[in-house]
């Protein structure tokens, strides 16, 4: 059933009545008793950081994603970091990444003393373009970073494809992308190696954290190594070989998940198939809502394809209204739906423009999409109600601004 729009509502932005008395964030975590008792019996135990529970809980998410490996870190960014450290990239290299993502993506490049370099999007996914990736490969090129933007996975065989033909390792940021599936695959078990994050607005939550999956053991071995300051061992695998001898093989950091951390993440994996359900209902509710209305586009899925759905993006159909993206976020923001906006192309943030001379223009499709995207409410603990308070006060809105 789709909401009907009462054109004659004051906005509350204008003194009217808000759909909702409390503000609906974007995206929240959701706990409960069995992840605190998880959490405490950790707190009880003989290891806080780096002890069974962190093996515990990559062995799950290998098995989960379909990967051989899987290495957790002390966040999304961190495992992106040691992601490019694995991958080889160093000063003079270039890996190739979506304008349309979270900085962490293109930051990692920078890391390493590598060069970011921007591919612009596809219309439909906002996802990366494999005719500009192959346009932007050049001698210098080690890597290829896809964005699964909101959940929805990049076009990973031609990415795949192209990185084969050139000698290259894809990157997989799935930090959207926990459980989407591609051709039947879970991400995770498809690029050489695929990032996730457990952010609270994630999927699953471990607080902060993230993980690195892959089948290759040069990398997970690598990849342990890099999280640890580069030693060869960790302390537990010291203690049960009854040894005190290490070595540093490699320079590394400490970017270690906890058994605390980890403790958490094995009972929210419990609850994430019915997370992604719950997600994925949403964003048909969303979407049979918005079907024929003129002044928004909802996301599209490709066929072959079935997303996470970490955020539900719409767009804006400018010409069809008299207000511009702005005065429309402060409206919903107004009626207590708290929006948001993903992202900022990152080559417009001060830093990379300083850095690299980036005027604007140069990604059209990505930037013409960030001036028209809003990020609706979108999580798992979210009930009908609140649904249906998003999709009234889009209508309201939207009625309200239709030319």
């Amino acid at each position: 059933m789709t909401v009907a729009p009462v054109s004659s509502e004051v906005l509350a932005i204008y003194g009217g009545s808000p759909v909702r008395r409390t503000l609906l964030p974007y995206g929240r975590q959701s706990i409960d008793e069995a992840d605190i008792q998880a959490v405490v019996e950790t707190l009880r135990s003989d290891w806080l950081t780096t002890g069974p529970t962190v093996a515990e809980f990559e062995e799950a998410m290998a098995a989960w994603v379909g990967a051989k490996y899987a290495v957790s870190f002390s966040s999304g960014t961190a495992a992106l970091h040691a992601a490019a450290f694995t991958a080889g990239l160093n000063a003079g290299d270039e890996a190739i990444t979506s304008p349309l993502t979270f900085a962490a993506t293109a930051n990692c490049v920078l890391y390493q003393g590598a060069t970011p370099v921007f591919a612009d999007v596809v219309e439909d996914t906002l996802n990366l373009d494999p005719e500009l990736v192959a346009a932007s490969i050049t001698a210098r090129t080690k890597a290829i970073l896809p964005v699964d933007y909101a959940g929805h996975p990049a076009d990973l065989d031609s990415i795949l494809q192209l990185a084969d033909r050139h000698g290259l390792i894809v990157i997989e940021d799935a930090c959207h992308a926990l459980g989407a599936e591609y051709r039947g695959r879970r991400v995770g078990s498809i690029a050489h190696m695929t990032v996730f994050s457990f952010h609270p607005v994630k999927h699953l939550t471990t607080g902060e954290g993230g993980m690195v999956t892959t089948d290759d053991p040069v990398f997970a071995e690598t990849l342990r190594r890099f999280r640890n300051h580069g030693i060869s061992s960790d302390a537990r695998q010291r203690q049960s070989a009854g040894q005190w001898h290490y070595e540093m093989v490699l320079l590394g950091f400490n970017y270690r998940l906890t058994d605390i951390a980890c403790a958490l993440g094995l009972t929210q994996m419990k609850k994430l198939e019915a997370n992604l359900a719950r997600r994925r209902q949403i964003a048909a509710r969303y979407s049979a809502a918005f079907h024929n209305m003129s002044g928004v586009l909802s996301p599209r899925t490709r066929q072959h394809v079935n997303p996470a759905w970490h955020l539900y993006p719409i767009r804006l159909n400018l010409g069809r209204l008299s207000a511009g993206r702005g005065e429309v976020f402060r409206a919903l923001r107004a009626e207590n739906i708290g929006v948001n906006v993903h992202y900022v192309p990152v080559h417009r943030h001060p830093y990379y423009r300083d850095r690299f001379g980036y005027k604007g223009g140069e990604y059209p499709v990505a930037e013409a999409a960030y001036e028209r995207l809003i990020s609706l409410p979108m999580f798992h603990g979210m009930t009908d109600d609140d649904v249906e308070d998003v999709i009234r006060a889009l209508c309201k809105v939207l009625a309200h601004f239709e030319r």
